[in-house]
């Protein structure tokens, strides 16, 4: 009778976290920076880049120095071609490579209602959610696939079911998925591509009065921790058979 050994699968067909190098885009606050910190305890090195909150980013490299990781941050326009290509030279230079790669960096918009949504704040959502993880995967390819890398995507329960943030958001984490088949097939089998489809996460761009509301309508009566999508993150990238998929995590309130 064969015998099978879970700790040898493990071994031979796990993704070891420990010691590799990751990149994650909005990697300051939020979601992101949950994913950081999940990394880190993981015994990941962490490059992560920001936006324009300087004393925030600060603020998440210091508290990674207890994780005794190499960390870096790293200023980027994610909608900027040449600044991702330049900040993913940073981070191999800074850490000598790069394992993963998480596009989490996103914008909801000004505006919700398609009459009130202008061009300006339509290109803005669609070059940051959509565009960014693009310019992102394709700045990072080469040295993915050099290194048998994984690609984890933040895409969005809207992405799926339209939410209630806008058209604008609704059609940017709708092309993440669409993006994260595409990108799967054709890095196959050197790249696993996944992506994340949260509901609403008990974030800073969500008020009080909204957490309550969304609370209401989830069947667990609360919305996600960011650590919750963060812990998501971590399967993806153990995982080394798993591409191509969309894994939601919302408490049942949508279901597919």
């Amino acid at each position: 009778m064969q015998q099978y050994s879970f700790d040898k699968y493990k071994k031979e067909n796990t993704m070891e976290l420990n010691g590799l190098n990751a990149l994650v885009s909005g990697g300051d606050k939020g979601i992101g920076k949950a994913v950081v910190f999940a990394l880190a305890k993981k015994g990941a090195n962490v490059a992560f880049s920001f936006f324009s909150e300087k004393e925030k980013a600060e603020d998440t490299l210091g508290q990674l120095k207890k994780y005794n990781v190499k960390a870096v941050m790293v200023q980027a326009d994610v909608r900027n071609y040449q600044q991702v290509k330049d900040m993913v030279e940073q981070v191999k230079k800074k850490l000598g490579r790069i394992d993963i790669l998480v596009n989490n960096a996103g914008t909801s918009g000004l505006n919700s209602a398609l009459e009130k949504i202008s061009l300006e704040d339509w290109n803005t959502v669609i070059g940051v959610n959509l565009s960014g993880v693009f310019n992102c995967c394709k700045a990072a390819q080469s040295e993915l696939v050099k290194n048998k890398g994984k690609i984890v995507n933040m895409s969005s329960i809207a992405g799926k079911m339209g939410g209630t943030i806008g058209s604008h958001y609704a059609a940017s984490k709708a092309g993440v998925i669409g993006l994260t088949f595409a990108l799967a097939r054709e890095l196959a089998p050197r790249v696993t591509v996944n992506a994340i489809a949260p509901g609403p996460v008990d974030t800073e761009l969500l008020s009080k009065e909204v957490k309550n509301n969304l609370s209401k309508a989830t069947p667990f009566g609360r919305i996600a921790k960011p650590e919750e999508i963060a812990h998501t993150v971590i399967y993806l990238l153990e995982n080394d058979y798993v591409s191509g998929e969309v894994i939601n995590v919302n408490a049942g309130r949508y279901m597919d």
